[in-house]
């Protein structure tokens, strides 16, 4: 529509693509969690091309570039695991969460508080409160309730909770997740057998 009214020039499509790829570049930088950072390196880098190209640059080209670009920086992305969360198990549902390791990022009482997941993935920060007294920040802590994944109950590390209890809370977790695959295969499996059986009558 820019082109059509000739506001824009196809010659400054490349420095647009170039300002827009900064701009979201710049929003990943002061607000990191991946909303912009695939699209802000393919819009950056098929406006630069663009500008190599010059005057062969025209709008079905830089967006032939933006898809390649975009493509690649999602590989890349996933690849080189950016934010570290690669190879962590998804976390599907609030009660995985349970017997999950974090650390207070915001003094933690019976009614408020922060902590900082150290499996949390892209967003790792929860609100939380004790389950009893104050937990002061940095202390190491263990999801005891998971609230329904908005407000985590949690008990010092410190007090009366060792590496073995810790095992356990991990193995009990992990079981759980185990058995959740199990009954979402189990569930696919059952849709199948109905859709084929309706396919037959």
């Amino acid at each position: 529509m820019l082109l059509q009214s000739g506001l824009v020039g196809p010659e400054t499509l490349p420095l647009l693509l170039v300002a827009a790829g900064l701009a979201l570049s710049i929003a990943e930088a002061v607000a990191p969690g991946a909303q912009f950072i695939v699209i802000g390196v393919a819009l950056l880098a098929a406006g630069l091309v663009g500008l190599a190209l010059g005057p062969l640059a025209g709008p079905f080209v830089l967006g032939l570039l933006v898809l390649v670009f975009g493509a690649l920086a999602f590989y890349g992305y996933r690849e080189f695991d950016l934010y570290g969360g690669k190879g962590q198990a998804q976390t599907s549902d609030s009660q995985s969460l349970r017997g999950s390791a974090a650390r207070v990022t915001e003094t933690v009482t019976p009614t408020g508080g922060e902590v900082k997941l150290d499996e949390g993935g892209f967003s790792p920060y929860y609100s939380a409160r004790s389950v009893d007294g104050e937990i002061p920040v940095g202390a190491e802590v263990l999801v005891v309730d998971p609230g329904g994944g908005n407000v985590l109950t949690v008990e010092s590390l410190e007090g009366g909770i060792d590496d073995i209890d810790r095992e356990l809370a991990k193995g009990r977790r992990d079981r759980e997740r185990a058995d959740a695959d199990a009954g979402r295969a189990l569930d696919e499996d059952d849709d199948r057998d109905t859709e084929l059986e309706s396919e037959r009558d």
